[in-house]
């Protein structure tokens, strides 16, 4: 839906935003913008056309899809962020040592967004892409780019949660928060098969040259290709392949 409380005279300009991120989302046909967006039928129409013409959307026998503009623009702004780039050669490294599928993923707001992902060579293959979002509770990366904002850790896990923030059980938001501080004090995150059953992953975050936390990178398996003892294992390998991508950005501590 379009915000409303968007500064004055950008409302065209959030109109079609929002009939982007419709389209991005799933919506193939001009009524399904329309039920995405709130807008009126012809307003979405000519936006529609507008975007189609300036090659932002495209318009085919499967519906509407992103265009080539879009996907100009992604890589220029991948390219634009020296994160990817430092971090390239030691993703192939991990990939080619381990034969997991790697990622790389920074925090956007209140979700992660995939940057990089080398998938693996062995089990099934995961539904993370470039340039997909996920909650940061529920994925080892996003808990590890978590690992500095204790403050925040029981309002992200609420939000994030299947069930109405209010309905959390009090047991559950304290098991996360006692997982946090133990991977905040070994600079390692898990995911237990929070996000995708059977799908295990090790990651450590990224930092900047401030010591900022500026990404994350994982290593992931399905279950039978990461037990317990292969993750504790896994642990030093993530955090100094973290380590040496840190040091690219500048970064000089531990």
């Amino acid at each position: 839906m379009v915000d409303a409380a968007v500064p004055p005279g950008t409302q065209t300009l959030a109109r079609g935003l929002a009939v982007i991120r419709a389209v991005a989302g799933g919506a193939t046909d001009l009524r399904t913008v329309v039920e995405r967006t709130g807008l009126g039928r012809s307003t979405a129409h000519r936006l529609v056309q507008l975007l189609v013409r300036e090659s932002y959307l495209r318009s085919g026998r499967g519906g509407y899809t992103l265009g080539p503009t879009l996907i100009e623009l992604g890589f220029q702004a991948l390219h634009g962020n020296p994160l990817p780039v430092v971090a390239r050669p030691v993703l192939e490294e991990l990939s080619a040592q381990l034969r997991d599928t790697v990622h790389l993923a920074v925090r956007d707001g209140a979700s992660v967004l995939y940057l990089d992902k080398l998938p693996g060579s062995r089990g099934a293959e995961m539904r993370s892409r470039i340039g997909h979002r996920m909650p940061l509770t529920r994925t080892g990366v996003g808990m590890a780019l978590l690992l500095d904002a204790e403050p925040d850790w029981p309002a992200r896990y609420r939000a994030d949660a299947p069930v109405e923030p209010d309905r959390v059980h009090p047991d559950h938001l304290e098991a996360f928060l006692a997982r946090m501080r133990e991977y905040a004090e070994s600079g390692v995150a898990m995911d237990l098969e929070d996000n995708e059953p059977g799908i295990r992953c090790v990651a450590a975050p990224i930092r900047d040259a401030v010591g900022a936390i500026a990404g994350a990178i994982s290593v992931s398996a399905t279950r039978p290709y990461m037990p317990a003892a292969r993750m504790r294992g896994l642990a030093g390998v993530v955090a100094r392949a973290a380590q040496q991508i840190s040091a690219g950005l500048g970064h000089r501590g531990d």
